[in-house]
């Protein structure tokens, strides 16, 4: 059984390959083994996002964990999953159209039992080591730019480059903004940030009870619970902030692949368009 299915899996690949560039062999006599295609290692590397499952359970006889592990350490450095990302927001814009009027901020701590260069101590987990990331989403909740930090790290420092990751990633965010956030932002410094960006903030206030200043937050929230449903990102085993990155914006880009072929449904019609019917 697929891990992702193929609506999901086939158009990701068919951008992933075509932002890989093409593979030079460089062995001076050619006579090394043969390499493993992308497409297989992409396969795992899939299997190892959904499942959380370590690269030595997840490898195959035709694709070892050594090989996984360097091929996802080239395209972290390659940056693909953010390139993916944002191709992945074009078509949802183009098809169904981003609303950036409304912005929502917020972080998520997840356990990182390896550490890492961006793991710190956990304050919600006995002081063991986690990671927090900050991501912002648009008023439907589409993850849009997403920041990885230490679990130690506050929320609110992390505001300014979250919103400026989320304007790389859209090409460019409109000048009136509004951004929903939570008590944890609740401060003087993070009013001064936002009005040096030009945007206006709906700041959730200390000591009144959150059910009655819920506002358009929650979101944010939901894509966050979306995203803790691959197995990778709640216990996150990776050390290199790169590869963190790399696997946070394929999840992403998943999830905006998914909000866009389940909002496209019922707004377009054409020929060879998948049924919803359950098979049996």
């Amino acid at each position: 059984m697929p891990v992702l299915p193929s609506c999901l899996l086939e158009p990701l690949w068919d951008q992933f390959a075509a932002l890989l560039p093409e593979h030079v062999d460089t062995h001076p006599l050619g006579c090394h083994n043969p390499r493993i295609p992308d497409r297989v290692v992409f396969e795992h590397v899939i299997a190892a996002l959904v499942h959380g499952s370590g690269y030595e359970r997840i490898a195959s006889p035709g694709c070892s964990d050594r090989t996984i592990r360097r091929r996802v350490k080239y395209w972290a450095l390659l940056g693909i999953a953010e390139q993916i990302h944002a191709l992945a927001l074009q078509a949802y814009d183009r098809m169904i159209g981003l609303e950036l009027d409304e912005l929502s901020v917020d972080g998520c701590i997840t356990k990182a039992p390896c550490g890492g260069e961006a793991a710190g101590r956990s304050p919600v987990d006995r002081g063991k080591q986690g990671l927090k990331r900050s991501m912002a989403t648009e008023a439907t909740g589409v993850p849009l730019g997403i920041v990885s930090a230490g679990a130690n790290r506050h929320d609110s420092p992390l505001l300014v480059p979250t919103l400026k990751a989320a304007n790389e990633q859209v090409g460019g965010l409109p000048d009136q903004i509004n951004v929903n956030l939570d008590r944890g932002y609740d401060s003087d410094k993070t009013r001064c940030a936002l009005r040096e960006l030009g945007f206006t903030g709906e700041i959730a206030r200390k000591g009144v009870p959150a059910p009655i200043q819920a506002g358009r937050r929650w979101v944010v929230e939901r894509s966050h619970a979306w995203m803790n449903g691959f197995g990778k990102l709640p216990r996150c085993t990776e050390k290199r902030t790169r590869v963190v990155d790399f696997y946070l914006y394929l999840s992403a880009a998943i999830v905006t692949l998914s909000m866009l072929i389940r909002r496209a449904t019922p707004r377009y019609r054409w020929d060879g368009r998948p049924t919803t019917k359950r098979l049996k």
